[in-house]
């Protein structure tokens, strides 16, 4: 497609997307998403209140029979800003293959291999899991690795319980979990009296393997995953919303979908009543050695295998080069300025469907050339979020 060509080259390699937002059927929004207020209902109440907004994402969202095909995919925004021309960002990876993505990600995964969100919840949410690579193989999907980090731009409140829950006690045993979901259709299971829970601190995050239990607290979070949707739910009732038993065996074959044992084989156990869970997954901020008095960068997720992710932030006033050794998408969640050619800005309050200047994704060699970001504000920091997959050389490999 000739407007793919020309949109990237006009950009220099890197390319703007156009703001996703997914509405969800479950649970209540927390309306930090800056969507204007009216919108919450935009797809209408049956699709339930908009609560994620999905970031460099090559796969659709797993929304049930009401949602598009293309629903949680990414377009991008061509120069003449017209949405009528816009096109998927996965159109354009198929098209411009190692040029965009590198030449390591297309050789391994034949593409772009992650996306991130925003997941906005009033409420906590279940207590779940998601699919590892073998399980999810079975039904036609990727396993999901993920990691969250809680920015303070975006958390003006914290929600009803800004308190996550991980895995199960190290004294607990596989029987009294199993116990509580042959409960799952005769009453509340309460399988969080369980597990252990540790209050969110912001501009920290954690690490959450395939197969870990967990009950995000309600802090809006920036959350990077490898590209899947697949999860299974065992909690029953959270917040006084109960979840019926489609939503525990959803990723199940259908041979397998009445078999308790089969979905406590989703779990990694180990992991899971790991007794030295926030040694191992807690994620501090860790600054990057090439911060100085006009910008500093962190890397706020990183230590795993599959996604990594940076917050960079640029003093007022400071035009800066950043360099990176591999291909990212990008929000910028604070300030205004310039991202390589394009003006840039933080949006304050948008409308379902309105294009934007705060999202980017920026190309291999763009990123290893420098992108040039200039913060236009004489009071304010500029603040980026940066998401990455695997292949991010510089990218801590351990937790000090």
């Amino acid at each position: 497609m000739e407007i793919i060509k020309e949109t990237f080259e006009q950009g220099k390699g890197i390319l703007r997307l156009v703001p996703t937002f997914v509405p969800r059927r479950f649970s209540k929004a927390g309306k930090r998403l800056r969507l204007h207020p009216d919108d919450y209902y935009a797809l209408g109440t049956r699709r339930g209140s908009i609560k994620e907004r999905w970031f460099s994402s090559v796969i659709p969202a797993m929304n049930g029979e009401l949602a598009p095909d293309d629903e949680g995919m990414s377009y991008v925004l061509p120069f003449s800003n017209k949405l009528s021309e816009k096109f998927l960002l996965k159109d354009a990876i198929d098209e411009l293959k190692e040029k965009i993505v590198g030449a390591e990600l297309m050789k391994k995964y034949g593409g772009w291999c992650m996306y991130s969100k925003f997941f906005d919840y009033l409420a906590p949410l279940f207590h779940h899991l998601h699919l590892g690579f073998e399980a999810a193989a079975l039904v036609g999907r990727l396993g999901k690795p993920e990691a969250y980090y809680f920015p303070p731009e975006m958390n003006n409140y914290p929600g009803e319980f800004p308190v996550t829950y991980f895995g199960f006690d190290p004294d607990v045993k596989k029987e009294m979990v199993r116990e509580r979901l042959l409960m799952y259709e005769a009453g509340d299971n309460r399988i969080t009296e369980l597990s252990r829970a540790y209050r969110i601190e912001l501009g920290t995050g954690w690490y959450t393997p395939p197969g870990v239990l967990h009950a995000p607290g309600s802090y809006l979070t920036y959350e990077p995953q490898w590209n899947s949707d697949v999860n299974s739910v065992y909690e029953n009732i959270t917040s006084n919303e109960v979840y019926p038993y489609e939503f525990l065996v959803e990723n199940c074959p259908e041979d397998k979908k009445k078999s308790i044992d089969y979905v406590m084989s989703l779990m990694d156990w180990e992991k899971n009543i790991d007794p030295h869970y926030k040694k191992n997954y807690f994620r501090p901020p860790v600054v990057c050695s090439h911060s100085d008095e006009k910008h500093t960068e962190k890397w706020v997720i990183y230590a795993n295998n599959y996604i990594a992710a940076k917050e960079l932030r640029i003093e007022p006033g400071q035009t800066v080069t950043v360099k990176d050794g591999a291909a990212y998408g990008c929000i910028i969640i604070q300030g205004h300025g310039r991202f390589g050619v394009y003006d840039a800005e933080a949006s304050v309050m948008l409308r379902y469907g309105q294009a934007s200047n705060d999202e980017y994704f920026v190309s291999e060699d763009a990123a290893k050339s420098g992108v040039v970001i200039s913060n236009h504000s004489q009071f304010q920091p500029m603040v980026i979020l940066k998401h990455f997959g695997p292949n991010h050389p510089a990218m801590p490999k351990s937790v000090k």
